[in-house]
């Protein structure tokens, strides 16, 4: 492997190190994706918002599958650009608000945390980088639904 290839993907499968927290390295990766995802959404708009989630999906595979490989385990937890991607989705449905974002947060943390069907099956059924970032996209899209509710119900 390029040893420069390797850190370019090091560096964003753990978002620049976040990934090596000692302590709910996660949690933090989405707390950092936060602002990034405000300021584009009011800046640029929601579409913008998707579109650069759906970038990190694609890059954060990429680097995902390589970090795992090199360091021999199916889903390394220094691998947090799955948060990332995860809570931008997840922020697309909220309103630009300070609750509506925290609800967003807990909501994406909830279901990334205990996993609940389908999100487990997703992490068993789906292989290499694709899979490290496909568990957070269902739990983002299963918050998403909740977060609309709320929405719809004038709770945010």
């Amino acid at each position: 492997m390029n040893v420069r290839v390797l850190r370019i993907a090091t560096n964003v499968a753990t978002v620049l190190g976040v990934g090596r927290l000692p302590t709910a390295p996660g949690t933090a990766a989405s707390i950092i994706a936060l602002p990034f995802a405000w300021i584009i959404a009011t800046f640029a708009g929601r579409f913008a918002l998707m579109f650069a989630a759906i970038l990190v999906m694609g890059v954060g595979a990429w680097a995902c599958e390589i970090y795992a490989r090199e360091s021999g385990k199916s889903d390394p937890s220094e691998c947090v650009i799955d948060e990332v991607a995860g809570q931008w989705i997840i922020c697309v449905f909220a309103p630009l608000t300070i609750p509506a974002f925290f609800a967003a947060f807990i909501l994406f943390r909830i279901f990334d945390i205990l996993k609940p069907w389908p999100i487990r099956l997703v992490e068993r059924r789906v292989p290499g980088g694709l899979g490290i970032m496909a568990d957070d996209v269902v739990a983002a899209l299963m918050g998403c639904i909740i977060l609309v509710v709320l929405g719809h119900l004038g709770l945010l």
